[in-house]
């Protein structure tokens, strides 16, 4: 499998037959397209079809066996997987959790900036967690987390921005402020892809989508995409 780590036009992101097995199981089968520079994407399709792994591919992850991914460099992407990854026993704040979104900044060993703090403090803002910010990541609720995730990710000001089933299992005042910060990003002009099954969501929302079984059966306007799910 080739790799190309740079492209010419940051945000995009091209996919040539790429094949992704797990022992004899194929996760993705052979899939080709490409994500324009500030596209607004999503990627549905039943259990076991390869949401998930495509955007591990794309966050280099996971390494096809075959086909080729041409994007941006790993470090310049942000990417937040499905919340039941995190371990909410960590001894970690809520504030301590979105300057992780700059650690690039500080390093393993440092400690964060007053810049640093202070762009958290604003993040912190955008996502309504003010007043949460001194909470153990354990105490506070999972739509509180997923806010803070967020926040993370927005301290990451990357390009290229990858979010695993995003909204599932929070409260609708967290889904609408999370899809005001996707939205944000998109009219910033960053790239999202994002793994949903909320149909509806999706329509309302997404103006590109891709529909997978393994294998891509559809990828384009999301209304001309979407009828791919019931063949």
């Amino acid at each position: 499998m080739a790799l190309s780590p740079e492209t010419g036009a940051a945000g995009r992101i091209e996919l040539r037959e790429v094949t992704v097995r797990f022992g004899q199981r194929v996760a993705l089968d052979a899939v080709s397209g490409a994500f324009t520079p500030g596209s607004l994407t999503a990627v549905v399709g039943g259990n076991g079809a390869g949401k998930s792994t495509l955007l591990a591919a794309i966050a280099c992850l996971v390494r096809p066996v075959s086909g080729t991914i041409t994007s941006i460099a790993p470090r310049r992407l942000a990417y937040l997987p499905q919340l039941p990854t995190l371990d909410r026993e960590f001894p970690l704040t809520v504030a301590e959790l979105i300057m992780l979104g700059g650690w690039r900044e500080f390093g393993a060993f440092g400690s964060p900036s007053a810049a640093v703090r202070a762009r958290a403090a604003v993040a912190a803002v955008t996502v309504g967690l003010t007043e949460r910010l001194d909470r153990e990541i354990g105490e506070v609720s999972r739509g509180e987390l997923q806010r803070a995730l967020f926040a993370r990710l927005i301290m990451q000001d990357a390009p290229v921005i990858l979010l695993d089933e995003p909204f599932a299992a929070v409260d609708a005042r967290t889904v609408a402020v999370l899809l005001e910060q996707v939205q944000r990003w998109n009219q910033e002009g960053r790239t999202v892809i994002a793994v949903l099954h909320d149909l509806d969501l999706v329509r309302a929302n997404f103006p590109s989508t891709i529909v997978l079984a393994t294998r891509c059966l559809a990828w384009g306007p999301t209304d001309a995409a979407l009828p791919a799910l019931a063949a």
